[in-house]
């Protein structure tokens, strides 16, 4: 046969394609298991509480402003002049509002998957300004103003763990369920006093909230000047929505983040006034909050590792071939196949242990199974203990550098590429001497 040697290196080639065949098939699995991991958070959420968000408060003052408008008698068919009181809401947003909440997260299982839910210790203070006669023309003539309330949206108020007291002015008053206030959602509210409309009035609102929640907790800088402050003890947070904390702190324990927004930095006033007349789109865009994540969880870090399946599999074959050259050993393609099976059930190995025990273990335990079973067949195969012994001692450095690569978050991509070109640089070092037309010619006589 000529030139046995490129057909080697294309039978080991269409090897590695048919190994992909199982390598996508736990690929597959992986996908499953992680579709249902989603599923199973949804129905915790469900069952729960979902991602919370906050919205408010909002001072709400219904009036009703007398007008005079023409009609025409049935019976004389004459044009009279009558008055109607025509009903309206004027809504004020707090001139400042302070929010500062304590988030301690709580692991929730159901079977073998896990969901993260969290309790936020909040305390919301402000004041608003309410103008003379709200701001409203007219006189007390042609204005009558009904009680006003405050409103305060929560995305999903099962999450509420406590009986909620607004504080207003000293006084501590109950809220009761809904805000009333469609275009705002669910939520509560707080009948208020009537208010002395003759001149203007200040009202200095303290609320304190428990709040349970999945997935994130957001807030909608509904002040001229808002000020929010989130800590908790989860050290992996993603801060979202289109404005990024002015001063964060992460570290092991937890993180730290604060957001500071004005009047003119948000334009929340022409947004909320846009809502209430049904455009909500704008309003809801101006939240901002933090989502408690794992990045590289165990189905995360499955999947990134079954995608250097192929490259393992790769940097085993040519080390075979290596070995071929430089020992003039001959390995038989249905051991290269077993082999690449082996460096393959890793991977489900990997996946089906992380469920059970922490990631580090599984990986540790499925890394070794694998590596002692390819070393034990290898030391048949290549005819000695010692060279055995030297295969596996390369692949476990191989797997310990994937075991970097899955935990890192930020140095995963140059990890990898460190990785791929010292591998080349080593396999250029090795072979610099061999003269790749007299292997070939060697192996054809």
């Amino acid at each position: 046969m000529k030139r046995p040697l490129l057909y080697k290196c294309l039978s080991l080639a269409a090897l590695m394609l048919l190994l992909l065949i199982p390598i996508s098939m736990i690929d597959g699995v992986i996908e499953d298991r992680q579709q249902t991991h989603r599923q199973v958070l949804q129905e915790i959420a469900q069952s729960s509480t979902y991602r919370q968000k906050i919205s408010g408060p909002v001072l709400v003052l219904p009036y009703s402003k007398k007008i005079l408008q023409w009609k025409v008698e049935a019976q004389t068919n004459a044009r009279v002049q009558e008055e109607v009181w025509q009903p309206g809401v004027h809504y004020v947003l707090p001139e400042k509002f302070d929010l500062s909440a304590s988030l301690s997260t709580e692991v929730r299982a159901r079977g073998i998957y896990e969901a993260l839910l969290y309790h936020a210790d909040a305390l919301l203070t402000g004041h608003f300004d309410v103008p003379r006669h709200y701001g409203l023309d007219g006189d007390t003539d042609t204005l009558r103003f009904a009680e006003p309330y405050i409103a305060l949206a929560i995305e999903d108020i099962r999450g509420i763990e406590n009986a909620l007291k607004i504080n207003i002015n000293g006084t501590d008053i109950a809220m009761a369920p809904s805000t009333r206030v469609s275009k705002l959602g669910e939520g509560v509210h707080a009948v208020l006093p009537k208010l002395a409309i003759n001149k203007q009035s200040r009202i200095d609102f303290s609320l304190a909230l428990l709040l349970q929640g999945t997935d994130s907790l957001s807030v909608t800088p509904v002040g001229r000047e808002t000020r929010v402050k989130l800590t908790s003890d989860w050290p992996h947070p993603s801060f979202m929505g289109n404005q990024l904390p002015a001063n964060r702190t992460i570290a092991a324990d937890g993180f730290t983040a604060t957001w500071n927004t004005s009047y003119f930095s948000s334009n929340i006033v022409e947004s909320f006034d846009r809502c209430m007349v049904g455009e909500c789109g704008l309003f809801s865009a101006k939240a901002f909050g933090v989502s408690l994540i794992d990045p590289v969880d165990r189905y995360v870090k499955s999947d990134r590792a079954i995608k250097y399946a192929l490259l393992f599999i790769a940097l085993t074959f040519a080390s075979f071939v290596l070995f071929e050259v430089l020992k003039r050993l001959v390995v038989h393609p249905v051991q290269y196949a077993l082999v690449g099976l082996s460096l393959a059930f890793f991977y489900l190995l990997l996946v089906s242990l992380s469920e059970h025990i922490s990631f580090g273990l599984s990986y540790f335990v499925s890394a070794t199974a694998c590596i002692s079973l390819i070393g034990f067949y290898l030391s048949y195969v290549l005819g000695s203990i010692h060279r055995a012994l030297g295969f596996t001692a390369g692949l476990s450095i191989l797997y310990g550098f994937l075991y970097g690569l899955l935990s890192a978050e930020d140095y995963a991509l140059l990890m990898g590429a460190i990785l791929l070109f010292s591998v080349l640089g080593l396999f250029m070092v090795l072979t610099r001497h061999i003269d790749w037309y007299a292997v070939s010619s060697a192996n054809q006589r």
